[in-house]
């Protein structure tokens, strides 16, 4: 979902001034000299590189023209954003000369830039209509302050249907790689998170026991020859430390990726994860075949990191787990009978919040519903895609 589908509908009319009245009445006021600056720039712009258009330089200068009015379509949003509370998602900036290939290949993406034209367009017609809000605005608070407000409002809808058509990144692929470059950038951080995460517990757990083991046995081989008896309890102990070093490893492999969810699949290793539950937990997987590696990863530490949260927070007497494919989805659903308000918080990489995050990376979704003393169902969706393909 876009920024421009979760915008919120308009705000009902309401005869008071409230603040969201006088922060239209302030956009409306404003639109008569902004409108202005954009249309004499425009305007200038498209009759300059027009008239120089059959010269080397009247290319070049348009693009840089159309570079400009992105810097007076960015500046609109922010306007609304901030005065009319429409959050439009920023178009992808333009390549430079070296990453789009050179300067022709530059030179012909930005003058066939859509977001530039279509800003250009919003500036030679908003001239009009910024005149026509500033007389009506300023003439309604001094002799039509009865109706005002719904005459501003009004006027600001019209604003937001412009700003929202014109203003709004070019088409479903332009937001489509806004969205792609958003989940690259949490699948980096998530990845980060993961090898400090691995470099912490090999820290704090099988190394220091590997250092401590080491240590003991040259003590126990100084002792060897003058106290046989302690050196072989030293002996004893550092064997000790080594299936302990073991047991922490095989945890911390199992981890990464355990080897009964590549050996046997989702089923096994969900009952897996279940078993090692402080609550009783039914697990349900009724798949066809098995998805793509990457996939039954996800959907693995999905369900292993709810279940931690189970037996840590949620107060249960059992859960459940299941997992089903619908057409191209693969879904998840783990419930439990607890205590309830589960909250999307944490950092990234943790939390629902980091869940939610890896979940959108890969095109999947993540919703919580954890009503207070009700517990909680967690539902997830992930897309289905077949085994070697992906």
């Amino acid at each position: 979902m876009t920024a421009n589908d979760q915008a919120p509908s308009p705000p009902p009319v309401r005869p008071a001034f409230d603040a969201v009245t006088w922060k239209e009445i302030a956009h409306l006021l404003s639109n008569l000299p902004v409108t202005l600056i954009g249309f004499v720039y425009t305007a200038f712009m498209v009759a300059t590189t027009g008239g120089l258009s059959v010269t080397a330089i009247g290319l070049p200068l348009l693009v840089c023209g159309l570079y400009g009015a992105r810097l007076l379509g960015k500046f609109e949003r922010m306007r609304a954003r901030a005065l009319l509370g429409v959050r439009v998602a920023e178009p992808t900036p333009l390549p430079g000369p070296r990453r789009a290939g050179g300067f022709f290949a530059w030179l012909w993406a930005g003058m066939k830039d859509p977001v530039g034209w279509r800003t250009v367009l919003y500036e030679l017609v908003r001239l009009p209509w910024g005149v026509l809000t500033f007389t009506v605005t300023l003439t309604g608070l001094f002799v039509l302050w009865p109706v005002l407000p719904y005459l501003v409002r009004g006027m600001a809808n019209v604003d937001r249907v412009m700003v929202r058509g014109l203003l709004s990144p070019s088409d479903e692929l332009e937001r489509r790689i806004a969205e792609l470059e958003s989940d690259r950038v949490v699948v980096v951080d998530t990845a980060a998170a993961d090898l400090r995460r691995i470099e912490r517990d090999l820290h704090d757990g099988a190394q220091a026991r590997l250092v401590a083991l080491a240590m003991g046995l040259g003590l126990a081989k100084e002792k060897l020859l003058e106290d046989p008896e302690g050196a072989a309890a030293m002996v004893d102990e550092a064997h000790g430390e080594v299936k302990l070093a073991l047991q922490e490893l095989r945890d911390l492999a199992r981890g990464i990726h355990p080897a009964v969810l590549t050996d046997r699949g989702l089923d096994a290793a969900l009952s897996s994860v279940a078993s090692r539950c402080l609550v009783p937990v039914k697990v349900s997987v009724d798949l066809p075949a098995r998805p793509a590696e990457a996939i039954e990863g996800i959907a693995y530490f999905t369900v292993s990191e709810l279940l931690q949260n189970v037996s840590k927070h949620a107060g249960a007497r059992g859960a459940s787990v299941e997992v089903w494919r619908a057409g191209p989805r693969l879904l998840i659903r783990v419930s439990d009978d607890g205590r309830g308000g589960a909250r999307m918080s944490g950092g990234t990489g943790t939390g629902m919040a980091g869940l939610a995050e890896r979940l959108r990376a890969v095109d999947g979704v993540f919703t919580v519903d954890s009503p207070e003393g009700e517990g909680t169902v967690v539902s997830a969706e992930l897309p289905w895609r077949e085994r070697g393909l992906a």
